[in-house]
């Protein structure tokens, strides 16, 4: 049986990559994420997570965009990678993420406890 580390690293690989706009944070807001993913970035507090969702903005964005773009959550991983979340500048892989792995994504999202990032 795979444990949650596995089965992100697997489904991360799958997920098709393509370049940003610099400094863009169109797709970036509040988000939920599992535990096992939650782990791998850096705490923040209290006061932090507050004025980020004051202004409807995921805690770990900075003034040049993602701050844990690396290890960003799946479904962080996800937009503009698929036709249902579309990235707002037009940009995107040359081929979009198979419908298979787009379920297995949302699958082990729905099964798992998720936590507000």
């Amino acid at each position: 049986m795979s444990t949650n580390r596995e089965i992100i690293a697997r489904l991360r690989e799958r997920i098709p990559s393509f370049e940003c706009v610099p400094g863009c944070h169109d797709c970036c807001g509040p988000v939920t994420t599992s535990s096992e993913e939650m782990s791998r970035l850096p705490v923040k507090t209290d006061a932090e997570h507050e004025a980020a969702l004051t202004e409807l903005d995921c805690v770990h964005l900075g003034p040049e965009g993602c701050t844990v773009y690396a290890e960003r959550p799946l479904i962080c991983r996800l937009f503009g990678t698929t036709p249902r979340m579309l990235c707002p500048n037009g940009r995107g892989p040359e081929e979009m993420i198979d419908s298979k792995t787009e379920r297995q994504i949302h699958q082990y999202i729905s099964g798992t406890r998720q936590v507000l990032v």
